[in-house]
């Protein structure tokens, strides 16, 4: 111890004599500013460094954002709220009826439209500094380029809101320095021009949330909240709030359901990122303790809603109707932007074609709001009345090509059927029946099917025409007789003919012969073109001049929507009011870009409108729809058309009232006979029970719009004057007599001004089955008395097409007279006569101003003979001859002698001034077996075309006809 102790003082006393010596004081004075100099190089080196760094990484940054422009606000705004939002479709009142589709579906919302717990659970989770930062935050991003560069397993991301709103609406995805350093760039703008509502919003609407539990794509707050939870966004809890925030970070591994719309199997991604999110608004303060607790043992399995059918699914053939039809429109509207007209896109089909396809993308991405007239409830009732009606008809086999294997199979083929209903004097198609079954078969059997309309043609065609025209008027006579026009024959229902009608009786009937005849009047002024003024957009050339369109033989066919928008006509005295089903479209900031206005088009007078419509009357009344009274559970003004296809493949009818026109078709879709019956029900019945049945469905829904209690209004100009019931003008005696006296309308401008001559009280002669006026020289003999028809009314009557005159009225009631017999200015030569058995027989005078024979046995006058009898007398055994006496009552001289039985010679039989006649034999007349019907048939001359007449325009093979119902 004493050592250590002396030890110490002699270190100390020497460290003590090192530092103060003169050296170590010098060479620390030294040593000390080295060192200085050192840090202070270091500290200028350091300083040197970081400026040429930061100058560097500046100038790499100029030089990554060099090619990107300067973007002013109007322009940054355009960019972020370019968002593909899905639009929605509304019936009519503003029912809404869903969302078109879309490969996304998408539906924007406010702010002030999101629950508070979803706003606070996103910022939470992708930008706790929100509120804070200037649209960059430094930390982060160098924290994220450092763990870039490093290639580190840990990616914390730098972006904030900002940045991905930014990343998803103005640049990609690309991951790069040059696309990094242009989104922190637009970002640092975006939050100048932007207030953080205005971005959060923004995002909010932007971001892709997976699948709803229909299986489609979602995005936006709003479509989440709705499509997940069957909720409005601003109405979600904290867990239901922290779930849908939890989705952007991977939409489709954390969305509960698939792509067929199921909930997975397996849910605890989706439900342990929400978790995540609620620990972060803990952490933030967004929620407190107890409901950071509540939320976390909280069951949002049971939130999750199931399957929701889209619009597309139950309403198919409304959702695209209103499709089709708003690109219609919405391509207009394009074009016209361009400086194009709608006529430019009817005659250029590429054109046509390249604003259909914008306004179809338009149509999904920007979430237009389109309202439609049909009415749901009208609608929905309609379709179970189709559903559940019984009596459409036999299921028929039918052989197609199956598209994958080219082959031939065998198909069951039901009865479809089409319906349309229209609002008169607006247009609105207030409810319509596509279909039987979509699934079966997508075509809209209402507006897209083109088909034969039978005789419903006939009011539009050829009676509306007609009485336009001055032509007709009801009360007009025609003959319901067999017809030819140019080879084309045209039949009534059974074949049955009921001789001379009038107009008003033979549409109520829906008689083809007399509705064919009145076409060919009229044929020259080409009546098509009252079609085409009435919304048909389906004719052809040939449809112009066929005769057989009379009777809805068309080529192509028509729409159940154009015939019955048609009809409607005749319920707007006269004018065209085109059928729509889009009333509006807006934009979704409520701007309207399309508005319908109605725009008629002037097709009859009010006086043809009604005319046309008081026949219609008897039709529904005591005609061949009259069976549909007794079904209806309402009684309205109706006046409609029945209509049949040719060989029974169409049924039809359509009729109107002063607020609504409606119309029904059934048939097979592959042409086929409907003909027969069904449940006791003929193919007609079928039909119009189905009719009645869909109108009482509308009748319940809004019975002041389907039965109003006015009637039709008879316009000015329409008087009511006696007809006669088979003249058709004023009445004579002979109507009077006749106990046919009746009233019927007429215009006022195209009133009859002259007494019924065209049924004339005579003495007429008869040949075969004409008559002909008798001469005052006629002798009696020959002359019968009774009721004929004017040679000139004949014509009109459609004498030149009938086949047979003497079918024009009934037996006994009088006859025809095609033409008047006028004398050829000569005696008759003498006729020759033969013998067969017991009787004489002769052919037919050569001459056609003869009308009888006179008869001669042994000199004496024996009897008369007409010359449209049986050309043969049988008077007993005898010695005869005959003469030929003609209109003006000149007889010609006598014919060879013959002699029957036992004829004794007595005094001379010839008349003494019997003029010298060379002798020739008597050729044989005795016919033969087959030869004596054509000895007595009376030879018809046929004549040529009087001046002024046409020859008929051929007609092609009928494809339509109308059968009696």
């Amino acid at each position: 111890m004493k050592n250590n102790q002396d030890a110490s003082p002699a270190f100390w006393s020497k460290l003590t004599g090192f530092l103060q010596s003169k050296n170590t004081k010098r060479y620390s004075r030294i040593t000390y500013q080295v060192i200085w100099n050192l840090m202070l190089l270091l500290i200028i080196i350091g300083v040197l460094g970081f400026c040429f760094a930061g100058g560097a990484g500046a100038g790499y940054f100029a030089a990554l954002v060099k090619d990107e422009p300067v973007r002013p606000k109007a322009e940054l705004k355009k960019d972020i709220y370019n968002y593909e939002e899905t639009s929605e479709l509304y019936f009519a009142n503003n029912t809404y009826l869903g969302k078109l589709n879309s490969d996304l579906e998408r539906e924007q919302v406010t702010l002030d439209h999101v629950s508070k717990y979803l706003s606070d659970a996103v910022v939470a989770t992708e930008d706790e500094y929100f509120y804070e930062h200037h649209g960059v935050v430094p930390k982060a991003l160098m924290r994220a380029i450092f763990q870039e560069m490093t290639n580190s397993s840990v990616q914390s991301g730098g972006s904030t809101l900002t940045q991905q709103l930014v990343k998803n609406q103005i640049l990609t995805n690309e991951v790069s320095f040059d696309r990094k350093a242009k989104e922190i760039l637009l970002a640092l703008r975006l939050e100048k021009f932007f207030s953080k509502k205005e971005i959060l919003q923004t995002y909010l609407n932007v971001s892709t949330f997976g699948r709803n539990s229909s299986g489609h794509n979602i995005a936006g707050v709003q479509s989440a909240a709705k499509g997940l939870f069957g909720k409005n966004a601003s109405d979600l809890n904290i867990p239901q709030a922290a779930f849908i925030a939890g989705l952007p970070k991977n939409p489709f591994g954390y969305t509960p359901y698939t792509q067929q719309g199921k909930l997975k199997e397996n849910l605890d991604p989706g439900i342990l990122r929400m978790k995540t999110v609620l620990k972060r608004m803990r952490d933030g303060n967004y929620i407190t303790q107890k409901q950071y607790e509540d939320a976390l043992t909280y069951n949002l399995v049971k939130d999750f809603i199931g399957p929701v059918p889209s619009p597309s699914k139950k309403y198919p053939w409304v959702t695209y109707e209103i499709e089709k039809r708003s690109i219609d429109i919405l391509s207009v509207i394009l074009a016209k932007k361009d400086g194009y007209t709608e006529s430019d896109l009817k005659k250029d089909k590429d054109l046509n074609q390249q604003y259909t396809t914008l306004a179809s993308r338009n149509l999904r991405q920007n979430g237009y709001k389109i309202y439609s007239t049909i009415n749901k409830k009208m609608y929905d009732t309609m379709q179970k009345v189709k559903n559940n009606y019984p009596y459409y008809g036999y299921d028929k086999q039918e052989e197609v090509k199956d598209p994958e294997t080219k082959k031939l199979k065998t198909v069951t083929e039901p009865v479809e059927t089409g319906a349309m209903l229209i609002e008169n004097k607006t247009g609105k198609i207030l409810s319509f029946v596509g279909g039987r079954n979509y699934k079966r078969e997508q075509t809209n059997h209402a507006t897209a099917a083109l088909r034969p309309n039978g005789s419903t043609m006939k009011p539009l065609l050829v009676y509306g025409p007609s009485i336009e025209l001055g032509k007709i008027s009801p009360a007009s006579p025609v003959a319901n007789v067999p017809m030819s026009f140019g080879g084309w024959s045209p039949g009534n229902y059974g074949g049955s003919f009921s001789g001379l009608t009038t107009a008003r009786h033979a549409l109520a009937q829906s008689y083809n012969v007399p509705a064919a005849k009145f076409y060919m009047d009229i044929i020259n002024t080409r009546p098509v073109t009252y079609l085409e003024k009435m919304g048909f957009t389906s004719l052809t050339k040939d449809d112009y001049t066929y005769s057989s369109m009379a009777l809805g033989a068309m080529q192509r066919g028509v729409t159940v929507e154009e015939n019955v928008n048609a009809y409607s006509t005749f319920a707007n005295s006269g004018n065209f009011v085109d059928a729509y089903m889009i009333d509006k479209i807006e934009t979704k900031d409520g701007k309207v870009i399309y508005q319908h206005k109605v725009k008629p088009v002037k097709v009859f007078t009010p006086q043809t409108a009604y005319l046309t419509l008081d026949m219609m009357r008897d039709v529904v009344n005591k005609g061949t729809a009259a069976s549909v009274n007794n079904r209806l559970a309402f009684s309205s003004d109706w006046a409609g058309k029945t209509g049949t296809g040719q060989d029974y493949h169409d049924a039809w009818f359509v009729a109107t009232n002063p607020n609504v026109t409606f119309g029904t078709w059934i048939g097979y879709d592959t042409p086929k006979s409907l003909k027969g019956y069904y449940k006791g029900l003929e193919y007609n019945k079928r039909n119009l029970y189905l009719w009645a049945e869909l109108m009482n469905a509308a009748y319940k829904v809004k019975p002041s719009l389907i039965d109003p209690e006015k009637r039709f209004e008879m316009p000015g100009g329409i008087v009511r004057r006696p007809v006669c019931g088979k003249g058709g003008t004023l009445p004579a005696s002979v109507c009077e007599s006749s106990k046919e006296g009746a009233t019927d309308l007429f215009n006022a401008n195209f009133l009859p001004d002259k007494s019924d001559s065209n049924l004339i009280e005579t003495r007429y002669v008869q040949i075969g089955n004409k008559r002909y006026a008798a001469l005052s020289s006629t002798p009696d003999e020959f002359v019968s008395t009774g009721t004929i028809i004017n040679p000139d009314y004949y014509e009109k009557l459609g004498g030149k097409y009938v086949k047979d005159p003497g079918s024009l009225m009934p037996k006994g009631d009088g006859g025809t007279a095609a033409d008047s017999l006028q004398d050829n200015g000569s005696t008759p030569s003498a006729p020759s006569i033969g013998t067969s058995g017991s009787s004489i027989v002769w052919s037919s005078h050569p001459e056609s101003d003869v009308i009888g024979y006179r008869i001669y046995k042994y000199g004496q006058k024996a009897s008369s003979i007409k010359a449209g009898s049986s050309l043969s007398y049988s008077g007993g055994s005898g010695s005869y001859y005959i003469t030929a006496v003609d209109i003006a009552g000149n007889e010609s001289a006598p014919s060879n002698t013959v002699s029957i039985g036992d004829a004794s010679p007595q005094k001379d039989t010839k008349p003494k001034d019997e003029p010298k006649k060379q002798e020739d034999k008597v050729k044989d007349t005795s016919p033969k077996d087959d030869s004596k019907k054509e000895e007595n048939k009376v030879k018809e001359t046929k004549k040529d075309p009087k001046p002024g007449e046409t020859k008929p325009v051929e007609p092609k093979k009928p494809k339509s006809s109308d059968n009696k119902e």
